[in-house]
């Protein structure tokens, strides 16, 4: 009996913490460049989600151009939602370059959006 409540605590455990990548990503959706009517996951900006089980987010992204002139209000509009997640105690976003951004890293969704399919 005991092993069973064992096994379904750590399923619940398992739950949360996937919920919380579920929600984690659907904000994520909500963050858009300025200039491009797609979100930045759709767009393929988002290269790496790390979520530790004390509820650390560490995420590393890209911008479709290396001098883009809205990276400081993405980055911090990613932050700010991020941390306003129930269950995150800390969100960290790094901005990385390599590998180089390209349009196939879009989704068939933001293609679609985009005119390109």
């Amino acid at each position: 009996m005991v092993e069973n409540r064992e096994d379904n605590g750590k399923q619940s455990g398992d739950n949360e913490f996937l919920g919380l990548e579920e929600k984690i990503v659907q904000v994520l959706k909500t963050v858009y460049d300025p200039e491009i009517p797609v979100n930045i996951y759709d767009l393929g900006l988002i290269y790496k989600i790390d979520v530790s089980e004390e509820g650390r987010v560490e995420v590393d992204m890209t911008m479709t151009a290396p001098n883009c002139p809205a990276a400081d209000y993405i980055v911090e509009d990613v932050h700010m939602k991020l941390s306003g997640i129930e269950g995150v105690k800390d969100a960290k976003v790094n901005i990385v370059f390599e590998p180089e951004w390209t349009k196939e890293m879009m989704s068939e969704e933001a293609m679609l959006e985009l005119g390109m399919l």
